[in-house]
């Protein structure tokens, strides 16, 4: 279960997520996936958390990542968790796992919280 940070319009609710680790791990990331619905710019339909550090290592030309900002064998399930709640608060935009989040989220921030609600209350149902 992820708990998101109590000033996103995520608080309150209750999110289960898994993470699996590949037989070479640490030398290659984890996969974060949300198993609950979550509604956000970074994440895809399939609950797929797209974020830099759980890319795999080395520069990539095409995103314009840096080694530094993509995965390394230093990272740890705690330093993954703080990204994804740093995530969370402030979505990257400018390279959106789903884009209909990221438009509605930058052109209609009220309309993209009422869909977050609608998440948050998936999310404690699921719980129960």
């Amino acid at each position: 279960m992820l708990l998101p940070p109590g000033d996103t319009p995520y608080a309150g609710g209750l999110f289960k997520a898994e993470m699996s680790f590949p037989c070479n791990y640490p030398q290659s990331p984890p996969k974060l996936r949300f198993t609950s619905q979550f509604y956000h710019p970074n994440v895809y339909e399939d609950g797929s958390v797209c974020i830099s550090i759980l890319h795999e290592a080395g520069n990539d030309a095409l995103s314009g990542e840096t080694a530094v900002e993509r995965w390394r064998p230093i990272h740890t399930v705690r330093t993954i968790l703080l990204s994804v709640v740093s995530l969370i608060s402030d979505p990257n935009i400018s390279s959106p796992a789903n884009v209909d989040a990221a438009r509605m989220f930058r052109d209609n921030k009220k309309k993209y919280r009422r869909r977050v609600s609608r998440t948050v209350r998936q999310s404690l149902e699921e719980c129960v």
